[in-house]
């Protein structure tokens, strides 16, 4: 009975106070801009136990909507954060659906009050993020998306830029991570609004994608981690119980560690760039380079759009002929930011571009970089561009020019030097013939049968490249034995010394499933034939040095490569690349290891890429005073060590006398010093010392 009337005493309470709201909400509706305290209360109050009155307020969360999307802009801003605030509790306890709130929260980013944008844009990444935990809700994602493409669109700059940030965390937090939030977001590059296009430039040029390499995931295990720190710092200080202190920070450490390795896992997903995945690349260039060439921004967002045409252009191998000139004019050695250029000029050449295209470009690189009236270091970024150029379009390149460039390898300065034998070492795997015989270098395996890669031509063969060199044994083969296609099984009979395979699938009725056949070495025949075995075995040397290519065909059609395989196929043809023969005063070290692979994008450090050792300012010397500092004991007696923990430590006399006066002290012979003595002086002595010995002696 005592139940039943307190619950209908909370009823009466709370339909008390809900009428009171509908008094104060129709009040309010007379006149939007008044303040009203009383009002944001009870709408607190009402959302805070709407859960447990979900019949009664079926339609406030409705009714809180329409009164922000008909009054947000005249409503007072304590007021108008205090529904939104109300309207997120709601939509916790899930009593309101996701697309009607979102979509008000995208309308209200129109308003000037940067606070309520802060709060909805981490409302509304949390929302989405918590929407998709699970799995990913296509169909909340599609409309979201869809209305998101029209805020972008919007008349009001801070509500577009607004809704573009919400999409680049989202693509930053893998949340949504695919094309079509891309292709949103193209549209935000011709914006004309300078922060909208200059955020839109930034996601594609990936600079956003640094805090994800370095392992921070989200704000949100920034701030736990942040958390157990500092539960970590306080369990270290005095006071703390031992046993507890020590209990308390084993258990932290431990949540620490998982926390980490949780960061590891999420880190280690396949990332594709933003680039790779525009439906449109080559219109999306061409639209951008037409904007660039009509463009009035400022020279910075310039550069930027170059470097996202340049990239573009690298990663799709895109044709757009026009933009070479077009950056031709700015390579000049005192244009600002000149070294971004350069890298976009190299970065948007591939080997299909024609040559005359990039050869008028890389001509006048040489004509204004490379020249004696340059500095040294203009000079060898000049080279060093050069290089990236022909790397990508080594036809550009003629043999004059090139002859030419390689004589700067005897100037005086080492950055000069270095350029230039890079430049060799490059075209001494693209196209040796362009260079004079004795820059050549030693011949190779590889050198012997080159031949020069035309313009669009493309070698294509039947196998791996490479694959002769694995040499696969019995063991390997049964561990990969269920990689083959059922049905068929593959008998390998293996030579010791020429690592031949073959393969017999008409043996099944001789041996079972699993069995191997094991056949007599090369060596062990040819000890029991004498030397008919031996003349074979060279026959068969021989003939695999002469048939490379159906023996790699071979091992490419019978066996599934690993990465391993892939590891030494790479470390072989490393190995054969540097097989010269070394004089004996001085071995060459040959390093076999996997060879720097070009990508598909430049960095600036690959053209300011300077050898020159520069001179220690104050900075660094004291950089390098105190790096050699490091781990070692400090210059100080043991006394004065001792002394800075204990603070009421006596003192000695010694070091009282340096704190006295001196009138005390000047009396005293260890502070006057000892006197000299004169000439007589020491002669007396030395005549009293003589006589005192002879004395002695007697």
């Amino acid at each position: 009975m005592g139940e039943c009337t307190l619950n209908t005493n909370f009823l009466f309470q709370f339909f008390q106070q809900f009428r009171h709201y509908e008094s104060n909400i129709q009040i309010f509706k007379l006149d939007p801009s008044n303040e009203n305290k009383t009002l944001g209360e009870l709408a607190m109050f009402i959302s805070q136990v709407a859960h447990c009155y979900t019949v009664e307020l079926e339609q406030f969360p409705q009714e809180l909507i329409d009164v922000l999307q008909q009054h947000f802009s005249v409503m007072d801003s304590d007021l108008r954060m205090t529904f939104c605030r109300a309207l997120i509790l709601l939509r916790n306890k899930n009593l309101l659906s996701p697309t009607s709130l979102l979509e008000l929260f995208f309308r209200l980013f129109r308003c000037k009050d940067k606070l309520l944008r802060e709060t909805l844009f981490s409302h509304i990444v949390t929302d989405i993020k918590n929407i998709n935990a699970k799995h990913k809700n296509n169909k909340v994602n599609t409309l979201l998306q869809n209305f998101m493409y029209t805020m972008l669109r919007d008349n009001n700059a801070i509500a577009a830029k607004k809704s573009l940030d919400v999409m680049i965390e989202l693509y930053r937090r893998n949340i949504w991570k695919d094309a079509k939030t891309v292709n949103v977001i193209t549209t935000a590059c011709f914006s004309p609004v300078t922060k909208i296009l200059v955020a839109a430039f930034t996601f594609f040029l990936g600079k956003d994608e640094v805090n994800k390499e370095e392992g921070e995931v989200d704000d949100d295990s920034d701030q736990e981690v942040q958390v157990l720190v500092k539960n970590i710092i306080f369990l270290h200080l005095p006071g703390r119980g031992r046993f507890r202190g020590k209990f308390y920070l084993s258990c932290l450490f431990v949540d620490l560690q998982k926390r980490k390795k949780r960061r590891n896992m999420d880190t280690t997903a396949v990332n594709f760039s933003a680039l790779h995945l525009v439906n449109d690349p080559q219109g999306f260039s061409e639209k951008l380079f037409k904007q660039l060439e009509t463009c009035k921004e400022r020279f910075e967002v310039k550069i930027m759009m170059m470097d996202l045409i340049s990239r573009l252009i690298a990663v799709h191998q895109l044709f757009l002929f026009n933009f070479y000139p077009y950056i031709q004019r700015y390579l000049q050695p005192h244009q600002r930011e000149v070294t971004k250029l350069l890298t976009c000029f190299a970065q948007a050449c591939h080997e299909l571009v024609p040559p005359d295209v990039v050869e008028s470009g890389l001509k006048t690189i040489v004509n204004n970089f490379v020249t004696e009236r340059n500095s040294n270091e203009v000079m060898a970024v000049g080279l060093n561009a050069v290089r990236e150029v022909s790397a990508r379009c080594p036809l550009a390149m003629t043999e004059d020019l090139l002859q030419d460039l390689v004589l700067y390898k005897k100037s005086k300065d080492k950055s000069v030097i270095m350029a230039s034998r890079s430049l060799i070492q490059l075209f001494r795997a693209v196209n040796p013939t362009l260079l004079h015989r004795n820059d050549r270098g030693r011949p190779t395996e590889d050198s012997k049968d080159f031949t020069v890669k035309q313009y669009g031509e493309l070698k294509a063969t039947d196998y791996v490249p490479g694959t002769e060199v694995n040499n696969f044994s019995i063991d390997t083969l049964k561990g990969n034995f269920n990689l083959i296609k059922p049905g068929i099984i593959y008998c390998y009979l293996r030579s010791s010394r020429t690592g031949d395979w073959e393969s017999d699938s008409d043996n099944d009725d001789d041996d079972d499933d699993d069995a191997w056949v094991d056949v007599p070495h090369s060596s062990d025949e040819a000890e029991e034939n004498g030397d008919q075995g031996k003349k074979e075995v060279d026959d068969n040397n021989e003939d695999e040095k002469k048939d490379k290519k159906s023996k790699a065909a071979r091992i490419s059609q019978t066996r599934l490569l690993t990465d391993e395989d892939f590891q030494k196929m790479r470390n072989m043809e490393a190995a054969r690349a540097l097989n010269i023969k070394s004089s004996k005063k001085r071995k060459m070290e040959v390093d076999v290891d996997e060879p720097p692979e070009r990508g598909e994008l430049i960095s600036v450090g690959d053209i300011e890429n300077i050898h020159k050792k520069r001179k220690h300012d104050k900075e660094s010397r004291l950089e390098t005073v105190l790096a050699g500092r490091e781990g070692r004991e400090k210059f100080s007696s043991k006394k004065a060590r001792n002394k800075r923990f204990s603070e009421f430590a006596s003192t000695t006399n010694k070091e009282k006398k340096k704190n006295k006066n001196f009138m005390m002290m000047r009396q005293n012979r260890n502070v006057r010093g000892k006197p000299k003595r004169s000439f007589r002086e020491k002669q007396i002595a030395l005549k009293n010392a003589l006589l005192k010995s002879r004395k002695a002696k007697y």
